[in-house]
């Protein structure tokens, strides 16, 4: 505590003061670090297109872009090792992290489905199986520290999307 009332400029009692313990302190800083990784749906939108593929494209590439920031893949590494001590984190990183681009692809997914473009009875569940098959694999990679070339990324994200596609796609 003594090295992070130096660091901000603070006595240790004014820090006291405003976080009651060192795992209040700890929750404050997690949960600024899940404000700033978070994609706001304003982005989201600015790369929506009439195109789907297009669209997931995009929205894959913001994602893995996002999860290679430092703030995030520390933030990813805290929360693996920390979750079993704060799940009140981990659960806040999912919903206020990922929620706006799940509750973004909801609705992209039952537009494109009322068009009859694709199948989707579960939008909830169709968004977080294309989060984790196009942007789970990198992300895991560059979380764990591995660089990943750029046209890896985009081999990637072309076949995982293709797979996920393929998979919503009407049969006849």
């Amino acid at each position: 505590m003594e090295e992070i009332a130096i660091c901000v400029g603070m006595s240790k009692r004014t820090v006291y003061a405003r976080y009651a313990d060192k795992a209040a302190l700890f929750s404050a800083a997690v949960r600024r670090a899940i404000e700033r990784y978070t994609v706001p749906a304003e982005a989201l939108e600015a790369v929506a297109t009439d195109n789907l593929e297009e669209t997931l494209t995009a929205i894959a590439r913001i994602r893995i872009v996002n999860i290679s920031a430092p703030v995030a893949i520390k933030l990813q590494r805290v929360l693996s090792a920390q979750s079993y001590r704060f799940p009140e984190l981990f659960s806040a990183a999912f919903e206020e992290g990922a929620g706006p681009t799940v509750r973004f692809l909801n609705q992209l997914f039952l537009r494109h489905s009322a068009r009859g473009e694709i199948v989707v009875t579960e939008p909830q569940r169709t968004s977080l199986a294309f989060l984790s098959l196009v942007v789970g694999a990198p992300a895991r990679f560059i979380i764990a520290g591995m660089t990943i070339d750029q046209s890896e990324i985009e081999s990637h994200i072309r076949f995982a999307l293709g797979l996920f596609l393929n998979g919503l796609r009407r049969r006849c």
